[in-house]
């Protein structure tokens, strides 16, 4: 059974989420947009066109003036202007307007390319998304994020432009192969730590069902999740206050992914950049002790990292420092309170970062 998420904008109705497990309804949700009079290109990577692409364009045949699909070559490496501006001669080309509509079919660097090339072309058109990874259902599906990363730096060309709809069917996430779906599920465990104890909870006393995939769970893991971002993004949609939260473990994760040449998953480097925190959150003596280690060994089961040997601290710190999180010469740092509770901290210092990014390269035992 479907269900549905509306997104505010500004307390106004912006778009809603649906919660599927197939693609089913996806027809009947755009035809709420009129789409026999647009034509619609599906944007989409090379893996996923192989898996939807078909399908999707199988259910858009006849309901639309035109439908046409572009493929880019998956990978982050993708994620670039120069994507953009191929995908703007294609919609050239195929004489696409201002009236016409963009969906993104994919992970969340599609869904970012997507977006970004709807917020400029013709200075704006409709887009929908369809998430596919678990990571793009979790985060970069909702809040209209958009961008592409510049010079190796990650997402530093962006607008905020959203959706008409974000339609995720929870199904495809079985096609996953296993690191990309526990990338994903950092996300998931982040929106736990910063915002909801309890959901938190439920996570780990979910971990088989979860690990398993199985249906029920995920669809409701997936919606208490959005929910935690729809909560987050609708408070403040643009970023200029308690938006930030949803950066918990991305300041460090980051630079960690940087320093990597993103030969790390985007979750792997956050679930890193998670303990770091949590470790500053504990020398606060805002987390005890037991609750760091709990919130660090309990990434293990989901197949996520703690520790990284070949990180050399300080290469690390200097990269934080080309993060558009910067305020002046300081780090808009999110740390937690507790669990369940997270805080936007200028105060951090290059020492305690320094002291985070060793306590994750030097940890060996999990025990």
């Amino acid at each position: 059974m479907n269900s549905r998420l509306p997104i505010l904008y500004d307390k106004k109705p912006c778009y809603d989420i649906v919660f599927a497990t197939d693609f089913q309804d996806l027809l009947s949700e755009l035809k709420a947009f009129d789409i026999e009079n647009r034509r619609i290109c599906v944007v989409t990577d090379s893996h996923v066109s192989s898996l939807y692409g078909e399908e999707i364009m199988d259910i858009l045949n006849g309901n639309c003036i035109k439908n046409v699909l572009y493929a880019f070559t998956a990978g982050e490496e993708q994620k670039t202007l120069t994507t953009v501006n191929d995908i703007y001669a294609f919609l050239i080309q195929e004489q696409f307007d201002r009236k016409d509509l963009l969906i993104a079919l994919g992970g969340g660097v599609t869904g970012d390319i997507t977006g970004f090339t709807a917020a400029t072309y013709l200075r704006g058109i409709d887009f929908v998304q369809i998430p596919t990874t678990l990571l793009a259902q979790a985060d970069s599906s909702i809040g209209g994020k958009t961008g592409v990363d510049f010079d190796g730096y990650k997402n530093m060309v962006g607008a905020f432009y959203m959706p008409k709809l974000v339609y995720m069917n929870v199904g495809a996430l079985r096609t996953l192969d296993d690191r990309q779906f526990f990338s994903g599920f950092a996300e998931i465990m982040k929106h736990g730590l910063i915002k909801d104890s309890l959901f938190y909870e439920w996570l780990l006393d979910h971990m088989y069902e979860i690990n398993d995939r199985d249906t029920d769970t995920l669809l409701e893991m997936v919606e208490r999740s959005s929910k935690i971002k729809k909560l987050v993004v609708e408070k403040d949609p643009t970023e200029k206050g308690d938006r930030a939260l949803l950066n918990f473990g991305h300041t460090i994760g980051h630079a960690i992914e940087k320093y990597k040449n993103f030969a790390m998953t985007h979750g792997e480097c956050v679930a890193l950049g998670m303990v770091a925190a949590a470790f500053i959150s504990w020398k606060h003596e805002w987390l005890s002790m037991e609750e760091y280690y709990e919130i660090r060994d309990m990434f293990v089961p989901f197949n996520l990292p703690i520790s990284l040997e070949d990180i050399e601290p300080e290469e690390i710190l200097k990269l934080t420092k080309s993060d558009k999180k910067m305020e002046g010469n300081s780090i808009k740092f999110i740390l937690l309170k507790k669990v369940g509770k997270a805080l936007i901290d200028r105060t951090v210092t290059d020492e305690e970062i320094l002291n985070a990014i060793s306590e994750i390269r030097y940890v060996e035992d999990y025990e």
